[in-house]
């Protein structure tokens, strides 16, 4: 019989970087499972992304073991990591911030494909597109 599951937690965290401490600590403490192993099958799994902010789906069961699924970096990061900007503007797209080639949104658009509403990397273009622009990131030829 399959494991009945009680709880699912999304977080994000920041590659090979997440301890006990909160806020992985205050939101995954409740649940009951065992933090030091959470904290440690992560940061093994994700040493090589470091640096990256990865989202996490936390599945919890009855028995109070875990599964958890990584998902690719959010596309906001994933844009002022190749704009090299610090935020994005506070105005939308009414404020330029900074500035991707189509090279980069090609790029982030296979990245986050996986985990997108596309079926080709033309239909996540334009989604990562839309993204940048009303974070006043301009794409340029």
């Amino acid at each position: 019989m399959a494991k009945q599951v009680v709880k699912e937690i999304k977080l994000q965290i920041e590659a090979g970087k997440a301890t006990p401490a909160p806020p992985v600590g205050t939101v995954l403490g409740p649940a009951g499972i065992n933090l030091q192993e959470f904290c440690t099958k992560y940061n093994d799994a994700t040493r090589d992304k470091m640096g990256d902010v990865l989202p996490v789906a936390i599945s919890i069961y009855e028995d109070r073991t875990f599964d958890f699924v990584i998902k690719t970096p959010p596309a906001a990061f994933l844009i002022k990591k190749a704009a090299k900007v610090k935020s994005g503007s506070a105005k939308g797209k009414n404020e330029k911030v900074g500035s991707i080639t189509r090279k980069d949104l090609r790029e982030i658009a296979e990245t986050k494909l996986p985990d997108l509403n596309a079926y080709t990397v033309e239909e996540a273009e334009k989604i990562i597109e839309g993204t940048a622009l009303n974070m006043g990131i301009e794409i340029t030829d």
